[in-house]
């Protein structure tokens, strides 16, 4: 099994926590000062494994492009519990640019070259190096693959262009799945706006840290001055939304302290990219003549995944602002390989991962889905 970090659920977001909601930037204020009472909040992921009980390895996977990657382990279930642990051996997987995925070998995170990514090489580089570097330490001929967000969109991209990796997977596992945004109502909606030259005036070429403008301008104008301010001021709700009557309150500290855990501004920019065609394709470098060099072609390809033929189980929101019931609407017909769907309707796009009710609504039929393909 192959997932994120920071997730009870075993998932990837990239992230993912592979994913948008795990690589959008710095924790800033929530509801005024966080609350440091949960001694999580300033531990390291093997900590926060040992901290629930359980066995905790760490490694490092060094990419093509000289990316160093943290990725973390947790080989069997807590010793000595009265309680049937399922019996995975489950690794967590970090992208480029993320809290623990910040060393090259070639360039330093100071410099620009650093962050000349987006979700392109995560799925080019990232995913194949972390489940090729799985496969040689385990002995498996293939994986379960979990992701979230982002985590899926990496998987999509990943699967359909690396017949090799894809043969790796024995079954995708895609909660708030992410491909196209067309109709996504996120921030990212607002930010495709913002010419390019202006885009990177606000944020930079480096790392995208967004808490500045978001409390100078964001916070105060699209959110509502009442009520919404200091829920605003965190890069992660305002992208992704907040389900306060299915959120463990008690937690907040925890989350707040590690997520999001951040990306480059380019990523970013790729993402408002999506949302101004409409399309699931790669970055567009901003001229036919510069796309020409990366890609061989004037404009950036599109990522077809009709060609990707993994068993894929779908779980998606009603409620969700980022992966947008259109828009996962759309992707459904294209995968040849559909298990599974469902549509919780009441779910947003963090629910996924926060949610109180996730055991019941996903993780269970996950794990069951895992355990029946053992028959």
């Amino acid at each position: 099994m192959y997932s994120n970090a920071n997730s009870r659920s075993k998932m990837w977001l990239l992230l993912t926590l592979a994913s948008l909601t795990s690589v959008l930037g710095t924790t800033h204020g929530f509801f005024g000062k966080v609350n440091r009472g949960s001694p999580e909040v300033t531990m390291n992921i093997s900590q926060m494994i040992s901290y629930w009980g359980y066995p905790n390895e760490k490694y490092e996977v060094v990419t093509e492009d000289g990316y160093i990657l943290e990725v973390d382990r947790i080989p069997y279930g807590k010793k000595n519990s009265g309680n049937r642990d399922a019996g995975y051996d489950v690794w967590l997987g970090n992208s480029r640019g993320n809290t623990w995925a910040r060393k090259n070998l070639y360039y330093s995170p100071d410099s620009v070259e650093f962050w000349a990514f987006s979700f392109d090489e995560m799925a080019k580089y990232d995913l194949p190096a972390t489940i090729d570097f799985i496969v040689k330490k385990t002995g498996q001929k293939q994986l379960h693959y979990v992701g979230h967000s982002q985590g899926t969109t990496i998987g999509f991209i990943a699967f359909s262009t690396n017949p090799k990796l894809a043969e790796r997977i024995k079954t995708f596992y895609a909660l708030a799945p992410v491909a196209t945004v067309k109709y996504t109502k996120s921030l990212l909606n607002k930010l495709r706006f913002i010419p390019s030259f202006l885009f990177k005036m606000i944020f930079g070429d480096k790392l995208f840290l967004p808490h500045n403008f978001f409390d100078q301008f964001l916070a105060t104008e699209v959110c509502s001055r009442e009520t919404l301010d200091l829920l605003c001021s965190n890069a992660l709700f305002i992208f992704c939304g907040f389900d306060s009557k299915n959120f463990n309150t008690s937690r907040l500290d925890v989350y707040l302290s590690h997520n999001p855990a951040g990306t480059s501004v380019q990523n970013i920019f790729h993402w408002t990219q999506a949302v101004k065609s409409g399309k699931f394709q790669a970055y567009d470098w901003g001229s036919p003549v510069q796309n020409m060099m990366h890609y061989n072609q004037p404009k950036p390809p599109y990522y077809n995944v009709t060609a990707m033929n993994v068993p894929i189980a779908v779980w998606n929101g009603g409620n969700d602002l980022l992966a947008d019931p259109q828009d996962v609407g759309i992707l459904l017909p294209k995968l040849p390989n559909l298990i599974y769907h469902k549509e919780i309707p009441f779910y947003n796009h963090l629910d996924f991962i926060w949610a109180m009710d996730a055991p019941q609504e996903v993780y269970n039929e996950i794990v069951y889905m895992m355990s029946d393909d053992k028959k």
